[in-house]
């Protein structure tokens, strides 16, 4: 069973979500504001966390980036009204996992959930065979979710995890955008490819210690992991 906490302020709307993914097995624990979720958080250890950005008290992106401080992998599901490619990139800069626009359907709601955790948009195509790679001078641990160097083990999100091992498989060959956006999202959406660009620019970030390896875009196609 899968232990979502959703923070949501709009009642009727949090209650319309408990009771839909309940009828379909999940455990909801419910917060009406940031403050409240975030102590939650901490006492539940949700598998999920699902958040609206606008509420009072502590908004969504201010509880996600102090929970963020001692917490970097239970996913976070934001849930936004706001259309602004800035909004939506900020969210994903202070450690938020995907986000859903208001209104959306619950079966959408649901299906980006199971994602989260790895449960849905697998692509057939792309079965695992290998479980690390040395990428220079790191240690890629793709069922751990673990990048390591010089002893220093830093934990990567399912996310983070599924695009690595797909650029490793690949490497030093064009992964191609769409297919990414197609398994780990459901769709290639123009905010959606933004977020996969928010997410390859973390990769770089915490493969930079080693100035051998570049993760090149290569314009409308997908990206390169190359090794020199």
């Amino acid at each position: 069973m899968i232990d979502v906490l959703l923070v949501e302020d709009e009642e009727t709307l949090a209650l319309i979500i408990k009771d839909t993914l309940e009828g379909q097995g999940f455990r909801i624990r419910l917060a009406k504001d940031g403050e409240e979720g975030l102590r939650l958080f901490f006492q539940e250890k949700p598998d999920v966390l699902v958040a609206d950005v606008m509420m009072p008290r502590m908004d969504g992106f201010e509880m996600v980036r102090r929970l963020r401080k001692s917490d970097s992998r239970t996913p976070v599901l934001f849930l936004t009204a706001r259309s602004a490619v800035n909004d939506v990139v900020e969210g994903f800069e202070l450690g938020g996992n995907d986000y859903l626009k208001k209104p959306f359907g619950m079966q959408e709601l649901i299906v980006r959930v199971r994602a989260l955790l790895g449960r849905a948009f697998v692509s057939p195509a792309f079965t695992p065979q290998v479980s690390a790679f040395e990428i220079g001078s790191y240690r890629f641990d793709c069922k751990g979710q673990t990048l390591s160097r010089l002893g220093v083990v830093r934990h990567l999100s399912h996310r983070e995890s599924e695009i690595l091992h797909r650029l490793c498989m690949n490497r030093d060959q064009v992964t191609d955008m769409r297919q990414i956006l197609l398994d780990l999202w459901g769709d290639d959406t123009f905010f959606n490819q933004r977020s996969l660009h928010v997410f390859i620019a973390k990769l770089r970030r915490k493969l930079a210690d080693d100035g051998h390896i570049r993760i090149v875009n290569v314009r409308g196609m997908g990206y390169k992991l190359i090794v020199e």
